[in-house]
């Protein structure tokens, strides 16, 4: 199936080469093959009836985030600025944006909201009156970058945080693994994920330093964020070598949470990397995620629009799991105050919990982690979220793919 628009482009294309005889035909045919990779890196569809495919929308609306209820005692930070960091091999990129760093970027975007329909649900305004604006958290998109091009910015972002905000840093990237085990294990020997070198400086002399250097110079290690945890930071790590990010310490006494994404998948979910990581798609569209590791391609709109609506009560048990623990670390409770990280984190414990009863998945790295560590029984093993996964497998005619207890005690 052609992605949507690529025809057309892929006309307009030709048309303007061969009416201006340029000679960048083929700087536009790479463009046009980035875009249809990126348009087709989706692992399912939504189908109309007659078989065209529904662009669906992943950014935050209305209603997407479960609301706070009364009594629920969160905290009040607001996330006001996003690093996202792109920086995998081989994954389907748009010029300098990979499909990990869009779909991120989406997940941290309001969904635009007509003026007309706004005002229409609020009543009349006074003729003054400006309908209330919900800010999008800013953000900085860096590829590729190197350690000094990254550490910069974060400085940057860090210096003009507000009061009573958060930074979230997003990184993809490729995992980097120490050499070997020290005797001291501290927060530069467990490894980190990979910065991007600087090719001019690499010469003979650079070359030889590195040889005798104790830790990788390439390299974001755990401890290299420590001074940012002087103010509230959550921390996504989407790599080979997450794990490395367990090894903190809150220093500062300041709200901080890292999620983390499984190390090792199995090998048919590894064979689609190249089309963005699993975790992420789960951060950004659980039921696409959910979809993809049950190997569909293909839902019916009126069925996926059923599937969101029960996954919308989902996320609102999930959220009173998380509230009404008692012994979750208060981390999670600072953050959970903005709609952008309450829906992360539900989306994260989901994302958990299916891939734990799903059969592919039989390794304890294969399942995400944190930092501090969510309590099990209360989120991401609770009987109530297991029984709901399997309702939303069996909607979807998928239920043989998991474990089931109630069936397996016969």
């Amino acid at each position: 199936m052609e992605a949507p628009g690529i025809p057309e482009l892929s006309e307009e294309i030709e048309d303007y080469t061969q009416r201006f005889n340029t000679e960048d035909q083929l700087e536009w045919n790479l463009v046009l093959q980035e875009v249809a990779a990126f348009i087709e890196a989706d692992p399912a569809v939504v189908l109309n009836d007659n078989n065209s495919v529904v662009v669906t929308s992943n950014r935050l609306q209305e209603g997407s985030a479960p609301p706070l209820e009364q009594g629920m005692v969160v905290g009040q930070l607001v996330l006001a600025d996003a690093l996202i960091i792109g920086n995998c091999n081989n994954q389907v990129k748009f010029s300098e944006l990979t499909i990990d760093m869009f779909r991120m970027l989406q997940a941290l975007e309001r969904e635009p909201v007509n003026l007309a329909t706004q005002t229409s649900k609020q009543g009349t305004l006074e003729p003054n009156e400006k309908p209330a604006k919900r800010e999008n958290p800013h953000k900085y998109l860096l590829y590729k970058p190197t350690f000094s091009q990254l550490f910069t910015f974060m400085s940057a972002s860090f210096k003009e945080l507000p009061a009573n905000s958060a930074l979230l840093v997003y990184l993809s990237a490729t995992g980097v693994f120490p050499a070997g085990h020290s005797d001291y294990e501290g927060p530069y020997d467990f490894g980190g994920v990979l910065t991007n070198t600087n090719r001019d400086v690499v010469n003979g002399e650079t070359v030889q330093k590195r040889n005798q250097a104790q830790k990788e110079m390439h390299c974001l290690h755990p401890g290299d964020l420590f001074p940012f945890t002087r103010k509230p930071l959550f921390v996504i790590v989407d790599s080979s070598n997450s794990t490395a990010y367990k090894n903190f310490t809150n220093l500062f006494g300041q709200p901080l949470v890292c999620l983390l994404s499984p190390t090792v998948y199995p090998k048919s979910v590894q064979d689609q990397s190249q089309r963005g990581s699993l975790f992420t798609l789960f951060l950004y569209s659980p039921l696409l995620a959910f979809s993809s590791v049950c190997g569909l391609n293909s839902v019916r709109r009126g069925l996926w629009e059923r599937a969101q609506e029960f996954l919308r009560k989902v996320y609102r048990d999930i959220g009173q799991m998380i509230t009404r623990s008692r012994t979750i670390d208060q981390a999670f409770l600072q953050f959970f105050g903005d709609e952008f990280l309450r829906l992360l984190l539900i989306r994260f414990v989901f994302c958990s919990a299916a891939l734990r009863l799903h059969k592919l998945f039989r390794e304890a790295r294969s399942f995400p982690e944190s930092y501090p560590e969510l309590p099990k029984q209360d989120t991401v093993e609770s009987s109530i979220l297991q029984k709901q996964i399997l309702e939303l497998a069996a909607m979807l005619d998928v239920q043989s793919l998991f474990w089931d207890d109630s069936l397996e005690s016969y």
